[in-house]
C-alpha cells in the first residue's frame, strides 16, 4: 500500500495523556498548526491520565482563588516537593529535572485551570499531608482536547506512531504511523512524544520485572506498550532510568486485569497487613500513604499468592476508603475475618495481630501526621499509628499489586529536548511524561507523575515554539 503523506502541520504531538495534551494545548496557544496522534480509539483516549485522579501541587506557589478554588493544605512549598522527590527516590532522581519540575508546577496548575480543567480540592480521605488537586480523568482529557481543538489542533485516533523521519541534516522532519487506512507519513518541523510507557506490555513486564509479572493487573490504559519509546531510541534517543522499577500500587484484589483505574484501598497505614502465611511483611506506618502506596504494590505482589489482607477494627473503620469492586468483609474475630478473606493461615494471622496489639503502647493518635506511635519488641516494628486492633467487629480487604507506569524511558533535558546517546539534543525532537526516564527510582511521591507530564509537556512546547521560530 503506498504511503499517504500529510504535510498540513507545523508540529506533531504523539499521545493524548497529560504530557501530549499539555504540549498540544501550549503549541496551539502559540498559533502553530498541531496534529496529535493517539494510538487508541477516540472512546479510549487519554492514556493513563484517563484513569488518574490527582496532581501534587506546591500550593505555596499556586493561586487558584480567582477560579474559586482553595487548597486544603495551603503551605506546601516547592522546596518540600523537591525534598519529597529526592527522599522517595533515594537521591537518585536527576536533580535538575526534579528542580525544574517543582519550580514550574504551581504555574502549570494555574495554566491548566485557565485551559478549562475543573478541580476538586478536598482530600479524598484522611492522611493527606501535601497539597493536591483532584479531578475526573475522562473529564480532564475531554476538557483539554476541546481546548486544543478550539485553538486549531487536529486529533487523529487509532494512529500508532512507529518511526521518526530524520532529514539529511539530522533533524526530525516527521513521523510514520500505522492507521486503519494503511501507513501515513506526517511531515512536520518538530515532534513531541508524550505517549506513555511500556507497562501494559506483558512481554516488557516479564522482561523488566520477572516471570510472574505478565499476570500483574494494569491500572491504566491497555495501549501503553512502549513502541513510542522504542521509536525514539531507534532515532538515537538515550534510554535512561530504572527499567526494573515502577509505580506499583496497592489495589483491590478484584480489580479488572486492565484499565481498572485507581481501585485503591486507602487507610492501610492505620491497620495491619497480613499475607497468606499469616505474617506481617511491611512497616505499615513507615510514612504517609502517599509515600508508600506506589512501592507497596510490588511488595504485596511478591507475597504468596500475590495477595495480602488489610485488617482494621471498629474505631478505624471510617479511616478507610475503598474504590475497587471488591466487598469489605466484616467478622467478629480476626481469625474469622482472615478466613473469610481467603487467607491460607487465618489462625497464624490472628496470633500475629494479637502479638502486634501487645507491642502497642500508644499516645495520642493523629491520622494526619507521623504521630510516633510505634510498636516495641516485634521483629518487624510499626513506626507510626501503632494502635491495638482489638475492638470488634473487625473489617478487612483483600489487596494485590497493580502497575501504573515503569521508571525507564528516554533522557530529556530541562526543556524537554530528547537527548541522544552522546549527550546531544536531537534537533526538533522532544519527549515528556512517562516516555522519559531519570526522575523516579525505587519509589514515587503520590501525584507527581501527572505533574511531571504536565510541566514537561508544556516546557517542550515552549522550547519547540522557539525552535520553530528560528526556522
Amino acid at each position: 500500500m503506498p504511503m499517504k503523506i500529510v504535510d498540513d502541520h507545523d508540529v506533531i504531538v504523539v499521545g493524548c495523556g497529560i504530557a501530549g495534551l499539555s504540549a498540544s494545548n501550549r503549541l496551539a496557544e502559540f498559533g502553530h498548526d498541531v496534529g496529535v496522534l493517539e494510538k487508541s480509539p477516540k472512546e479510549h483516549r487519554g492514556g493513563h491520565t484517563r484513569f488518574s485522579e490527582s496532581f501534587r501541587v506546591p500550593s505555596a506557589d499556586a493561586d487558584l482563588s480567582e477560579y474559586g478554588y482553595e487548597f486544603a493544605i495551603d503551605d506546601y512549598t516547592a522546596d518540600e516537593f523537591y525534598d519529597d522527590i529526592m527522599k522517595q527516590t533515594e537521591g537518585r532522581a536527576d536533580p535538575d529535572i526534579a528542580r525544574t519540575l517543582v519550580d514550574n508546577a504551581g504555574e502549570t496548575i494555574e495554566w491548566l485551570t485557565e485551559r478549562g480543567v475543573s478541580w476538586e480540592m478536598e482530600p479524598l480521605n484522611v492522611g493527606y499531608t501535601v497539597a493536591r488537586t483532584f479531578f475526573d480523568g475522562e473529564e480532564l482529557v475531554s476538557d483539554l482536547v476541546e481546548a486544543a481543538e478550539a485553538d486549531g489542533a487536529t486529533f487523529y485516533y487509532k494512529n500508532e506512531a512507529r518511526e521518526l523521519v530524520i532529514d539529511d541534516d539530522g533533524q526530525v522532519s516527521g513521523i510514520r504511523a500505522r492507521t486503519d487506512d494503511g501507513p501515513v507519513e506526517y511531515r512536520a518541523e518538530s515532534v513531541v512524544v508524550g505517549a506513555g510507557g511500556y507497562e501494559s506490555s506483558e512481554e516488557k513486564r516479564t522482561k523488566y520485572y520477572g516471570p510472574d509479572y505478565d499476570a500483574m493487573k494494569i491500572r491504566g490504559s491497555r495501549y501503553n506498550t512502549g513502541e513510542a519509546i522504542e521509536m525514539v531510541a531507534d532515532a538515537g534517543g538515550n534510554e535512561v532510568g530504572q527499567w526494573g522499577g515502577a509505580h506499583m500500587a496497592l489495589i483491590d484484589s478484584e480489580s479488572p486485569d486492565v484499565e481498572g483505574g485507581a481501585n485503591r484501598v486507602d487507610g492501610y497505614q492505620y491497620g495491619v497487613l497480613i499475607n497468606n502465611e499469616g505474617e506481617r511483611f511491611f512497616d505499615e506506618g513507615e510514612d504517609a500513604r502517599a509515600h508508600t502506596y506506589a512501592k507497596l504494590g510490588r511488595i504485596i505482589f511478591e507475597q504468596p499468592g500475590h495477595t495480602a489482607y488489610i485488617v482494621v477494627d471498629e474505631p478505624l473503620k471510617d479511616m478507610m476508603r475503598a474504590t475497587g469492586p471488591g466487598d469489605r468483609v466484616e467478622a467478629d474475630s480476626v481469625e474469622e475475618l482472615l478466613e473469610d478473606l481467603g487467607c491460607k493461615s487465618p489462625e497464624v494471622g490472628a496470633e500475629t495481630v494479637a502479638e502486634f496489639n501487645a507491642a502497642c503502647d500508644p499516645g495520642e493518635f493523629d491520622p494526619d501526621s507521623l504521630d510516633g506511635n510505634a510498636t516495641e519488641g516485634l521483629g518487624l516494628e510499626k513506626s507510626n499509628w501503632a494502635i491495638p486492633i482489638d475492638e470488634p467487629p473487625y473489617y478487612g480487604y483483600s489487596v494485590t499489586g497493580g502497575i501504573t507506569f515503569g521508571f525507564g524511558g528516554i533522557e530529556m533535558d530541562t526543556d524537554g529536548r530528547a537527548i541522544d546517546t552522546v549527550g546531544r539534543p536531537i534537533p526538533g525532537l522532544y519527549v515528556a511524561g512517562n516516555t522519559t526516564g531519570g526522575l523516579f527510582f525505587e519509589n514515587y511521591p503520590g501525584g507527581t507523575g501527572l505533574q511531571n507530564g504536565a510541566v514537561f509537556g508544556r516546557r517542550a512546547a515552549e522550547h519547540a515554539d522557539g525552535f520553530l521560530s528560528e526556522d
